[in-house]
């Protein structure tokens, strides 16, 4: 294939209901549990269904342990598909004519409910244990968790001087003689960067 290139052929479009999160590879974790416990525990929606498909799946099912354990009392129904992907092939050499190839993908969609499911589902799972949900404020994120950058550290450092650099929110000692401005680790306070937005689109 590499005398085509392939091209981007229209979808049609389906539309979302407010109960449906849609998760992909590149959406943050946290802002999807953000959006999902608004919606069960602010909007009092009764249920929610979170869908994704191909390499995204593992992540959707991590994003419903969490909020699983944020929210108690949810009960659980998870169903596999597939579907059918049809790619359209634009050649780049003359003389070749355009080509279609078709793709299975997996897909899964997980209903987490407050009301109780259809216990002879094959999917179906009951509420977790009170003493496995944890209501707490916390801060999910892709690769870090409580991290606070922008504020800034003091330890002491093994020499001379101090060492003076900005905290990733951990205690340690700096080395180094004089007083130096660099990264560091020690005390800090500060702003978490990452903003929670809604992202449901796939």
């Amino acid at each position: 294939m590499d005398r085509y290139q392939r091209v981007e052929k229209p979808r049609p479009q389906v539309a979302i209901s407010e109960h449906e999160i849609r998760i992909t590879t590149q959406g943050l974790i946290r802002n999807y549990i953000s959006y999902a416990t608004s919606l069960l525990q602010e909007k009092k929606v009764p249920e929610i269904v979170l869908k994704a498909m191909g390499q995204a799946i593992s992540k959707t099912v991590a994003t419903a342990e969490i909020i699983k354990r944020k929210v108690p009392g949810l009960y659980q129904n998870t169903t596999l598909s597939s579907t059918s992907i049809t790619d359209a092939w634009e050649p780049i050499e003359e003389g070749l004519l355009p080509l279609e190839t078709t793709r299975h993908v997996s897909m899964i969609a997980i209903t987490l409910s407050t009301m109780p499911l259809d216990e002879n589902a094959t999917g179906y799972q009951d509420p977790l244990p009170d003493n496995q949900v944890k209501q707490q404020k916390s801060v999910f994120s892709d690769g870090l968790r409580g991290d606070s950058r922008g504020g800034r550290a003091r330890g002491r450092g093994n020499g001379r001087g101090r060492f003076r650099g900005r905290g990733w929110g951990v205690t340690g000692r700096g080395f180094g003689r004089g007083r130096v401005q660099s990264w560091g680790y020690g005390r800090a306070s500060g702003r978490d960067p990452g903003n929670v937005t809604n992202e449901m689109e796939v």
